[in-house]
């Protein structure tokens, strides 16, 4: 068939296939941040602070992008995954072409509808006449090459499950130093301000289309462009969407919450406390990556030895992935508490941005420990197809617990120590729910465990 088919998920020794697989992804997600902190750095520095609000509102248009992608990206993924476990090589190869199709169909029709109605999106993120034309400006630019962003990621994100996370990670890496280079070039040197930044991220992901496109034309790989693979399947299609929905629903729950903690945050602090949002925003992205890329990791392996109905080694990929996350949210704590000063004087110079922002991350990382488990067992039902969990986990944090918080906390603020709090209750809504969807997940994970270790009894 091929030689790339990715047996040794099912024989090696999980810390060794953990290894293989999540620090590619690691390398790669980790520079995926570097590569949007990058454009927030530059345009802090190079354009002004309210440009840094003007990215910041420009998140909830791009998480829903995201969104989009993953529900075809993550799906479609996380699917060829589970059959190539159960070595049903031709249904995946049909999977990956209803991807591509499905990838540019979303891609089109999301910038075009973004596009004709972007100022009244941008307003009611809670935009002013200060950060509504950098916005739009960065995002003009960015819808024009949603395609581009689609396809790229996730075709790349099919790299990893068919044995070839370093050729995924190589592609990301790429991105961002073609990124690193041309940002400073066009905003500096050609005074393209902001809409420098939106050129330098579509053409660096072209270029890295480009790239996994060549990759993936590769007839010896066990996927791979091919004639008759295109023709929309509804089976498919549906199963693709079913394990899709998670990070979906989690990507756009996101988009809803930042509309709401902007509009919150314009209320009770103006556009310096957006601003300083946009900065807690990147240093929080900067070190989930890292989980994410753990997760990545774990996903192929998860997913492939729970086709193959080899639950030990499902149950021992979990425990050391969430071992592993742990440490790292860990350590983004301890950086983030002791250093806010620091991490934040990166990105602006402005004193009362900076004020809005130390305060911010303080707050925001409080019960930043706790965030690793959560992430990684979230993904982890989705990595096993079990989407249902998954869905209610990845929407417990946002929708269940922050959504009330960002409405309760700063009036109770207000009640208890005065008006002028009320932007600390906003700040506090954050880790606030972090804390309580661990225990949610907590409860979740023990009940589905004790089910785990009697059907590997019963299998045994």
């Amino acid at each position: 068939m091929s030689t790339i088919l990715p047996t040794e998920l099912g024989t090696e020794k999980i810390p060794k296939l953990l290894r293989q697989y999540a620090v590619p992804a690691i390398v790669a997600m980790t520079a995926s941040a570097l590569y949007n902190t990058c454009d927030s750095i530059f345009i802090g520095q190079g354009v002004g602070h309210y440009a840094i609000a003007g990215l910041a509102l420009t998140f909830p248009l791009m998480t829903l992008s995201a969104a989009v992608g993953t529900l075809v990206g993550v799906g479609a993924s996380t699917l060829i995954s589970v059959l190539l476990g159960q070595k049903n090589y031709e249904i995946a190869q049909k999977v990956f072409g209803n991807s591509i199709v499905l990838n540019t169909i979303s891609g089109l029709l999301y910038a075009v509808f973004a596009l004709l109605f972007l100022d009244p999106i941008l307003t009611f993120f809670g935009g002013s006449e200060n950060t509504i034309p950098y916005a739009r400006d960065y995002l003009v630019i960015i819808l024009a090459g949603n395609l581009i962003t689609h396809l790229y990621f996730g075709t790349n994100s099919i790299l990893r499950v068919i044995g070839l996370p370093k050729k995924a990670m190589g592609a990301t890496i790429f991105t961002v130093v073609i990124n690193a280079i041309l940002d400073p070039i066009f905003i500096f040197v050609f005074k393209w301000g902001i809409q420098g930044a939106a050129i330098a991220t579509v053409i660096s992901q072209l270029l890295a289309m480009i790239y996994v496109f060549h990759l993936m034309s590769d007839k010896n790989k066990i996927i791979h462009f091919k004639s008759g693979i295109y023709k929309l399947n509804k089976k498919i299609i549906t199963q693709t969407f079913s394990i899709g929905m998670s990070p979906f629903l989690m990507n756009a729950a996101s988009c809803v919450i930042v509309i709401v903690l902007n509009q919150q945050l314009q209320k009770y602090g103006g556009d310096m406390a957006i601003g300083a949002f946009g900065i807690v925003q990147k240093l929080t992205f900067l070190i989930a990556m890292i989980v994410l890329g753990l997760n990545q990791g774990m996903q192929p392996i998860a997913g492939y030895n729970f086709g193959a109905k080899n639950l030990d080694r499902v149950i021992q990929v979990l425990r050391i992935t969430i071992l592993y996350a742990t440490i790292v949210s860990i350590f983004g704590f301890i950086l983030c508490e002791l250093f806010p000063a620091t991490i934040s004087s990166i990105f602006t110079t402005d004193k009362e941005l900076l004020q809005h922002a130390i305060k911010g991350v303080r707050i925001n990382f409080i019960f930043f420990p706790v965030i690793g488990f959560q992430m990684v067992t979230s993904n982890f039902f989705q990595s096993i197809g079990m989407a249902k969990k998954a869905i209610v986990l990845s929407l417990s944090r946002q929708v269940l617990c922050l959504l009330p918080l960002l409405y309760l906390l700063p009036n109770l603020f207000q009640f208890l120590w005065g008006e002028k709090s009320g932007i600390d209750g906003v700040w506090w809504s954050l880790p606030a729910s972090d804390l309580i969807a661990s225990v949610i997940t907590a409860v979740v994970l023990y009940r589905e465990k004790k089910r785990f270790l009697k059907m590997n009894q019963n299998n045994g």
